[in-house]
């Protein structure tokens, strides 16, 4: 389906306004595709068509208006349970244990998975702590999955699961410990699901959180944005994360040449760290 190129900016200007995304001319042949639910559930036939009803009072009660739905449609929610396993084991083998060291006085670790989609790295991320009780007995661990779409955040507050999708990084073993099967699909078991809280938030805005977070997630999202928007979202990154925490980056995503606030960690594949803990301690006291 051919797409008017007045049509595609008017598009394109909708997404990177609201989650600061880039729609790139090579991205231009997927529009009408990603569109399809949204013209069915309209009645509508072409691109041309929904850009025009745009600006009209379309709103259901309990549902995005048009232009969130065209947004969500158009975001990329690709995600499974333990994506990139050699990155993610990083986390219980050595990540972790190292914040337990850090936070030893406090007991508490503040976890925050920024773009998490559909919420399968959140949960990845709670079975790890569910898995071992004896260690994370009197501690507070606090995990935290933002998305800009609403329609993913409801998804991952259900942790609701269809069977192609339990089986996407997951273990029988796994599955069998930390879910439950019901009529609607393989739900994460409560006392898993406890370590976390979901909310609609785009990386592009203030923290989420007072509170600094001791490791961030933020994998394959920064791909989309352009250098000068992705600057901006390292520097909320920045604000956000504790001094001496860790942020976590997708296989293919870097911040070299990207910012001046993150260094990749030395041993550590995809983790940087905040420049201040390499700053000279002169520095870091006068700033």
């Amino acid at each position: 389906m051919d797409v008017s190129q007045a049509s595609y900016q008017i598009i394109a200007d909708l997404l990177e306004s609201r989650t600061g995304q880039h729609l790139t001319e090579s991205r231009k042949w997927r529009v009408a595709t990603a569109l399809s639910g949204v013209f069915r559930e309209h009645g509508i036939s072409n691109v041309d068509q929904l850009v025009c009803l745009l600006d009209l009072p379309m709103r259901t009660p309990g549902k995005p208006d048009l232009s969130q739905q065209v947004v969500e449609a158009l975001l990329n929610n690709e995600t499974y349970f333990f994506r990139d396993r050699p990155t993610f084991d990083q986390l219980p083998d050595d990540i972790l244990p190292d914040l337990a060291r850090k936070r030893a006085a406090s007991k508490t670790i503040s976890i925050w998975c920024a773009g998490c989609s559909t919420g399968q790295e959140v949960h990845s991320i709670a079975m790890m702590f569910a898995d071992a009780p004896e260690r994370w007995r009197d501690w507070t661990i606090e995990i935290l999955g933002t998305d800009v779409s609403h329609r993913a955040i409801n998804a991952a507050r259900n942790g609701v699961y269809s069977q192609f999708e339990v089986q996407r990084g997951l273990g029988v073993a796994q599955m069998i410990r930390h879910f439950d099967e019901t009529s609607q699909g393989w739900q994460v078991r409560e006392a898993t699901r406890s370590f976390s809280r979901f909310q609609q938030h785009n990386i592009l805005s203030e923290p989420p959180s007072r509170q600094k977070f001791d490791l961030i997630l933020c994998r394959n999202v920064l791909l989309y944005f352009d250098q000068s928007t992705r600057e901006r979202a390292f520097s909320r990154l920045h604000l956000a994360l504790a001094h001496d925490g860790y942020l976590m980056l997708g296989a293919g995503e870097t911040v070299v040449g990207q910012t001046r606030s993150f260094v990749p960690s030395t041993r550590r594949a995809s983790i940087y760290e905040s420049v201040r803990t390499h700053a000279p301690a002169a520095l870091r006291a006068s700033s």
